[in-house]
């Protein structure tokens, strides 16, 4: 007995030297650009990678789209409501359905049905009404947010899978400030890990919205970025883990300004500190880690080029002029990106 327990304690002893496995940073330097699908009258600012790798857009003119990469073809259609030119900038996907959002009055949203066709599931009509971004929690479970209609967001929930959805009432969300709103620039604005959901805000006012529990109870938190004009603020959120996050912006009608508008939490959205402050990037519309590589590798697209951090966005290196409005992560070194009139495939490249 006393030598086995010598041997267990030996072997306990091991295990517990063994260092950490060192995380090593890439460096990308470059990307190859490859175009998968053009049309000039197309506005793309909403993509989603599918659960089995299929990659979905939705755009202006009532303009949709899958792509299957195995056999490198599109299926493509227009969704049509009255005479409506519909402008779609927010979409989501379940294991299941596809959704869609329009984002003017009067909202549409869409999911996939039964025959094969998109169903409307959702119709808001009102003045004010411009939806931005929408996601998922869950099979079940989604919100979609939008500009204030009244003092408050526009949020809408769904329970049951996207067959309906309830806007959240004004009395159990915080007050909006004057002048603040949300921005459809890349269907970015959301950003959720298990329960937890952070929205950014943008305009005369930025702000961090956050929910612990999908949407049930909201808190709100101010960050540094910049802010003050309906063009400023924060465009494009995301999260690594439930600690971790990157929020980017800035003033699109002024690209090149890089001061106070890159924003970092570590502790999981309640304070942001300033990060990479007159330095790359200046604006951009969208910002994502990239997958599995420990929340220190993020890529952030704009219409004036494609920026990498490899430090969890202290430091940036500017790899192309290419401009692109949103992207999301096939893995860890391909994405694909939607823009002015097409979607691209981008191969980052050491």
């Amino acid at each position: 007995m006393k030598h086995l327990i010598l041997i267990l304690v030996s072997i306990s002893l091991l295990f517990s030297c063994r260092k950490k496995e060192t995380f090593i940073p890439r460096i990308f330097s470059s990307v190859e650009i490859s175009n998968i699908y053009s049309d000039s009258l197309l506005s793309i600012r909403a993509i989603e990678i599918l659960n089995d790798g299929s990659l979905a857009f939705a755009a202006n003119h009532g303009a949709f789209g899958l792509y299957n990469p195995i056999k490198e073809s599109w299926v493509t259609s227009k969704q049509e409501y009255d005479s409506l030119d519909l402008q779609f900038r927010a979409v989501a996907h379940t294991s299941t359905d596809f959704f869609m959002l329009s984002i003017e009055n009067p909202a549409l949203l869409f999911k996939t049905g039964d025959n094969g066709l998109m169903e409307l599931v959702y119709k808001e009509e009102g003045k004010k009404v411009f939806y931005d971004a929408m996601t998922f929690w869950n099979d079940q479970e989604g919100i979609a947010i939008g500009d204030p209609t009244n003092d408050c967001l526009s949020i809408i929930i769904t329970r049951d899978g996207g067959k309906t959805w309830n806007k959240t009432p004004c009395e159990n969300l915080p007050k909006i400030m004057d002048g603040e709103a949300a921005f459809a620039a890349s269907n970015t604005n959301i950003a959720v890990v298990g329960d937890k959901t952070w929205i950014a805000t943008g305009g005369k006012a930025s702000r961090i919205f956050y929910s612990p529990n999908k949407g049930e109870t909201w808190e709100v938190f101010d960050i540094p970025i910049v802010q003050g004009y309906a063009t400023t603020g924060m465009y494009s959120i995301d999260f690594y883990d439930e600690l971790n996050g990157f929020a980017i912006g800035g003033d699109y009608t002024i690209p090149e300004d890089q001061q106070a508008n890159k924003i970092k939490t570590i502790d999981g959205g309640k304070t942001w500190n300033l990060v990479a402050t007159n330095h790359n990037p200046g604006y951009r519309s969208c910002v994502q880690y990239i997958p599995n590589r420990e929340g220190k590798e993020l890529v952030a697209v704009g219409f004036k080029g494609i920026d990498f951090s490899k430090d969890g966005g202290y430091n940036w290196k500017h790899i192309s002029n290419e401009g692109f409005y949103t992207f999301r992560f096939l893995n860890d070194s391909v994405a694909y990106a939607a823009g002015s009139g097409r979607i691209s495939k981008l191969v980052f490249k050491q």
